[in-house]
């Protein structure tokens, strides 16, 4: 039965001359609210880990914030599907989500994480370039990204990446200590 209203929607939709694909979200542009700049601020003060992470926590979820409520559900169900096992779902709804708002730079933060625990590099190289190409303030996708291009021997861009990183969360779990290393490859050891 489903199939059958699916490809009579289908018919429907190509007599109509629309499209069944998905059509990009009109104007959606993430909203950056003032809150955000003082949760920048604090996190520059923060003196250890332990006091940037909430901080850090509120920043990513601002940031997951799309100004859509279809895309904010989309990215609830994404997040649902990973949480059940169901890596799959969580694949083909984040890949709606940067075709119907490919502005939206969580919805390809998001989906490069992904690409990047199921081995697909490439992918999360791309979606996560355009992650921070979209939001130069996302730190943990710019910190993600370094760590790809380090694996793969490109240590002199992830290096500067993983600086910038650094210079919006220098708490950011484990990034002190790549940079160090990644630092003394490409740079040397100081003396």
């Amino acid at each position: 039965m489903r199939t059958l209203l699916f490809a009579l929607s289908v018919a429907i939709l190509s007599i109509a001359g629309a499209s069944p694909e998905p059509r990009p979200v009109k104007n959606i542009v993430p909203r950056q609210p003032p809150e955000l700049e003082v949760l920048f601020g604090q996190l520059a003060k923060a003196s250890s880990p332990e006091e940037a992470r909430p901080v850090e926590e509120k920043i990513l979820t601002l940031f997951l914030e799309s100004g859509s409520a279809s895309v904010d559900l989309l990215m609830t169900r994404a997040a649902a599907a990973l949480a059940d096992g169901d890596a799959d779902a969580a694949r083909r709804i984040l890949e709606l989500v940067t075709q119907i708002a490919p502005e939206y730079a969580e919805g390809w933060h998001q989906r490069g994480r992904l690409q990047a625990v199921a081995g697909d590099d490439e992918g999360a190289i791309i979606s996560f370039h355009k992650a921070v190409t979209l939001n130069p303030r996302q730190f943990a996708a710019l910190a993600e990204l370094g760590a790809i291009l380090s694996e793969y021997g490109d240590k002199r861009d992830a290096l500067a990446i993983m600086r910038r990183a650094m210079a919006l969360d220098r708490h950011f779990a484990g990034l002190d200590q790549e940079v160090q290393k990644l630092s003394r490859d490409v740079e040397g050891e100081r003396i």
